[in-house]
């Protein structure tokens, strides 16, 4: 009786293993069908090094302002143009006069040597101002360093400083020093002169 048991229930568990193997088939292969019913995606191509490089010809990204974008959200939003490309700087013309300021004799470097080597170095300051009976006559201040826009003029290492309101009426003139029984001082032969006192302490100009 034992026997027909077990054969009875070795002959179930076959059966029961069989039936376990049709189900599972049968699951495989409706899985199997439709995984191959489905379209096969084409594998996407790999991105080359060209496509992510930018176009030569493209322009220049321009950042929106505040200014140029509207609050509105329906309008069109315009970029902001970009800004103007600044204009080279010529350089500007010097203006040099092709008439010297002042020329000095042999005597007046001597005499404006002597005053710069002496114990208390000392520059002279040529200035026009309005005097005598023809108008304008020439002063000169000992000075020790010239003012803002004076003109400085350079002779054989002498110094002269000149008011910058009367270069227009001393240009080109000579400067000399002359001595005499009765006075010694410095005299000038100006070419612009167009009339002059008896005396010689005052002139007009032309």
């Amino acid at each position: 009786m034992l026997s027909s048991l077990g054969h009875s229930c070795s002959a179930r568990n076959v059966v029961h293993s069989i039936r376990v193997s049709a189900i599972y088939s049968t699951h495989r292969r409706a899985m199997m069908s439709a995984l191959s019913s489905q379209p096969q995606r084409p594998p996407e191509a790999h991105s080359s090094s060209s496509a992510k490089q930018p176009l030569k010809d493209s322009p220049p990204v321009v950042v929106p302002t505040a200014k140029s974008l509207s609050s509105e959200p329906a309008s069109p939003q315009v970029a902001a143009r970009p800004p103007p490309i600044p204009k080279a700087e010529r350089p500007r013309p010097t203006i040099r006069s092709t008439k010297a300021v002042l020329s000095m004799t042999p005597t007046a470097i001597q005499r404006l040597r002597g005053l710069l080597n002496s114990p208390t170095p000392q520059l002279i300051r040529i200035s026009v101002r309005n005097k005598g009976c023809a108008g304008l006559s020439y002063h000169l201040d000992y000075v020790e360093k010239p003012e803002k826009f004076d003109e400085v003029v350079q002779q054989d290492g002498v110094k002269v400083l000149i008011d910058s309101k009367a270069l227009f009426s001393i240009i080109g003139s000579e400067m000399d020093w002359k001595e005499s029984a009765l006075s010694s001082k410095f005299v000038f032969n100006n070419p612009n002169i167009k009339d002059a006192c008896g005396c010689g302490e005052s002139f007009t100009v032309a």
